[in-house]
């Protein structure tokens, strides 16, 4: 089981510039990111001078499924030779957020048989309008350059294996 950290107290490293990152060695993969003055928090308090954000060292180097948008759309998933399988998310999405490691999973088991891509429906609505999006996630299996089969929601992995299955 998984918590959600809600404080955290680190002493003051006074040698780094205040600009510079700072890893901390004592919670393996997370560094401290000095926030800029433009930044806005998901907090009611405004950040003070000088303050920093956590975040995960990872999050730089993850290689995910990529981002199809309005221009890539036609060559990548209609005109692709392979059966492709796009995700319907948007950022804000908490659903979105528990069904992106089962695709980048899929996307890797199925390399080379099945594409992968993300569509984020807040920057490309008229992707999700052209497909009758209306919750999400939403996944869609493509094949040929036609809409086979939509599943709906943070569905098991094994609902989106027997999709896919029917399409390779």
């Amino acid at each position: 089981m998984a918590g959600v950290l809600e404080t955290l107290i680190i002493p003051r490293v006074s040698s780094a510039p205040p600009s510079a990152s700072v890893r901390i060695s004592e919670f393996r993969g997370l560094k401290m990111l000095p926030t800029r003055s433009s930044a806005k928090l998901s907090t009611t308090r405004s950040p003070s001078r000088g303050s920093t954000r956590i975040v995960c060292e990872a999050q730089d180097t993850a290689v995910g499924v990529a981002a199809v948008t309005d221009p890539d759309w036609q060559s990548l998933v209609l005109k692709s030779d392979l059966p492709v399988l796009v995700e319907f998310w948007a950022p804000w999405c908490g659903p979105c957020r528990m069904i992106h490691p089962v695709i980048d999973k899929l996307a890797k088991e199925y390399a080379g048989k099945l594409k992968c891509f993300k569509v984020n429906t807040d920057d490309c609505s008229t992707i999700a309008t052209q497909y009758g999006i209306r919750s999400i996630p939403t996944v869609i299996i493509f094949k040929n350059g036609e809409k086979k089969e939509a599943v709906i929601g943070a569905v098991p992995e094994s609902t989106l294996t027997t999709c896919i299955e029917k399409y390779l």
